[in-house]
């Protein structure tokens, strides 16, 4: 009895094994499609991680990484003790909270409100417009924003206009002005690309839900946090999630066009810092530690996150 159940494994293996490869055959041009992905994520996401070894190094452009002696964690205390750590963290910090506070939901109240519009070619252009600014890139934008955030540019003209300042001021020159316009134009890039997710999310409920609660006498805002706010609440969690752990990110580009001598006090953040104090002066070994501080917290921050959205909603990323 035991030796025919071996058997009939024996056979049941094989045909799992011809069933495999000749459905690999059969998807091979798909297959192949895939492998360039898998090979380009190898080569550009995973072999430069052995980079990361020269945080506890202290590296030299003129030598290997293997000749680079070790100095342990000499770089990571460095950064601990250095007397602009709080600052650039408080920077940090605070304008990406303000961003996740401010900039998250507002890309779904966009979408809802967006998805209410029955002229169909008034949405188109909202749509439109709202996109458009995505598409361009932060040294154009920097260069419109301070123009017009200049002492002669069109916000000064506007505000002496409507006598709500005497003098112009020069924005960019103020520190205490300078969180407000990184997260407003963040918000004026990404409001419209960033609700896509969200009108594809809405797009996939059923019609039915909608008929059903018409029935019953359910109005628009009745409709819109009934039925589609909880419909797309997997969605909303996921990107919740990504954002989270992205709370370090502070938008180097961003940042780096807007900042300048005056405002320094304000825009010195984690990014910007690893550039100017690792990079320009020549301290890999040291960027690459901050580096890595920086990931293993996002990492952390994305396991927490992911954690308490399954325990909250049942939804996670994994």
């Amino acid at each position: 009895m035991s030796t025919k159940v071996s058997v009939q494994a024996s056979e049941s293996l094989k045909t799992k094994k011809k069933t495999f490869w000749r459905k690999l055959y059969n998807q091979r041009y798909l297959q192949a499609m895939a492998l360039i992905g898998v090979i380009w994520m190898i080569v550009f996401n995973y072999l430069p991680m052995y980079g990361i070894v020269i945080a506890f190094k202290e590296f030299n452009i003129i030598s290997s990484i293997s000749e680079s002696p070790w100095v342990g964690l000499d770089h990571f205390k460095a950064f601990f003790q250095d007397e602009n750590l709080g600052n650039v963290i408080k920077n940090t910090l605070g304008m990406s909270f303000l961003k996740l506070a401010i900039g998250f939901p507002l890309p779904i109240l966009f979408a809802l409100f967006l998805n209410e519009i029955r002229s169909v070619r008034f949405k188109r252009s909202v749509q439109t417009i709202s996109y458009l600014p995505h598409f361009l890139s932060w040294v154009i934008l920097g260069g419109i924003l301070t123009t017009w955030l200049s002492d002669v540019g069109i916000i000064n003209d506007l505000l002496i206009n409507f006598k709500l300042i005497a003098e112009p001021i020069v924005f960019l020159a103020e520190p205490k002005y300078f969180w407000g316009i990184v997260i407003t134009s963040d918000i004026w890039k990404e409001l419209g690309w960033s609700a896509i997710i969200y009108l594809a999310a809405i797009a996939g409920i059923s019609p039915e839900m909608y008929e059903a609660a018409t029935i019953d006498g359910a109005g628009r805002f009745q409709k819109m946090f009934r039925i589609t706010l909880p419909s797309i609440k997997g969605t909303i969690s996921i990107l919740f999630i990504l954002a989270v752990s992205g709370v370090l990110n502070s938008n180097f580009d961003q940042i780096l066009v807007l900042k300048n001598q005056l405002n320094e006090s304000a825009s010195s953040v984690i990014d910007v810092y690893i550039y100017q104090v690792g990079l320009q002066q020549g301290r890999y070994s040291y960027s690459t530690a901050v580096g890595l501080i920086k990931s293993v917290i996002a990492l952390i921050l994305l396991l927490v996150a992911n954690a308490v959205s399954k325990r909250l909603n049942n939804t996670s990323l994994f």
